[in-house]
């Protein structure tokens, strides 16, 4: 079999998955399809959203379908008749039985993260979030838990000790793009073994990645510096930290954190507690004795900015944060 007799369809929605579609394409494969979420209304005019995907699809001029429900029988019918011999998942929702047991050589899916760890919707935000210093991203067929299924390939990657969870996210969408056709040559070489997720070496013990609420991002000034850090680097960009913010007593606001350093911290502090440095530097005082210096901030009402800008332009009279 080559690229050209293998029939792909894709299924996929955010950026994540595009750069794996692009290489598809651009490589010679033969998408015969592509599935993603249905448009969302967004914005004030609620103006019909396409997904990254199917912008992408649309000016790739491939098949797109777009079903309300994955075990709709006309959507099942469609699926079918495209005669896919595999399916590619990246980024999108749980797949019905109906759908991933359709292809003859199965369906593998993309995950970020090295799979036992981090299974979920959210591998990259809970392993910066965790402190992690090595990721990576792991192809696996699909079975009926989630993220559960034996491991095709893997591939790591460092987490540097500056990036946010932006950083890693865009490392780990181009190295999954390669480990995406990767897979697929090994599955047209037919030398592919798959190795179930108790078999990894070293014992691995899996570990879950639950998608990001609004609790995960509140921030907790009582505990220690180098997890308030994690926590900001791991929602960062987005959804972002945040914290109840006093900049003169009585006027609480939420303020979003998008960048911090640890730094040593003043006694008898505490946690919670704003200290203006004679350098125009803004600390906050934490539960272990130290201090988070806030470098870039978002502060209600207003754009994105580092912590020297907010501070030429704010009245402050007893800053402090919400403990919680």
């Amino acid at each position: 079999m080559t690229k050209k007799d293998l029939r792909i369809v894709f299924f996929g929605t955010p950026d994540f998955a595009v750069e794996s579609l692009r290489k598809l394409v651009e490589g010679g494969y033969n998408i015969v399809g592509v599935v993603t979420m249905p448009d969302k209304p967004a914005g004030r005019g609620h103006k019909l959203l396409h997904s990254p995907v199917k912008q992408y699809a649309l000016s790739a001029g491939l098949k797109l379908m777009q079903p309300v429900k994955l075990k709709d029988p006309a959507f099942v019918d469609e699926l079918r008749s495209l005669q896919a011999d595999l399916f590619i998942v990246i980024a999108f929702r749980m797949l019905p039985e109906v759908v991933w047991t359709m292809p003859p050589l199965g369906t593998f899916n993309l995950h970020a993260s090295l799979l036992p760890l981090y299974r979920g919707a959210a591998p990259i935000n809970r392993a910066v979030m965790n402190g992690d210093t090595r990721t990576g991203v792991t192809t696996f067929m699909l079975k009926h838990e989630i993220d559960t299924g034996d491991i095709l390939r893997r591939e790591e990657v460092d987490i540097l000790p500056e990036d946010n969870v932006g950083d890693v996210h865009d490392r780990l969408m181009y190295l999954g793009a390669e480990l995406t056709i990767d897979t697929v040559e090994h599955i047209i070489a037919g030398d592919l073994k798959p190795l179930p997720q108790d078999q990894v070496p070293g014992g691995i013990e899996p570990t879950p990645a639950p998608k990001i609420f609004a609790e995960d991002c509140i921030i907790d000034w009582t505990q220690p510096a180098i997890k308030i850090h994690n926590q900001v680097r791991g929602l960062s960009p987005y959804p972002a930290a945040r914290s109840v913010f006093e900049p003169v007593t009585g006027q609480a606001e939420i303020m979003k954190i998008f960048k911090t350093r640890i730094s040593d911290g003043v006694a008898g502090a505490q946690a919670g507690e704003v200290i203006l440095t004679s350098d125009q530097r803004i600390l906050v005082a934490t539960g272990d004795g130290r201090a988070i210096e806030l470098l870039e901030v978002l502060p209600a009402g207003k754009k994105r900015m580092t912590a020297q800008a907010y501070l030429r332009g704010a009245r402050l009279e007893n800053p402090h944060f919400a403990v919680k």
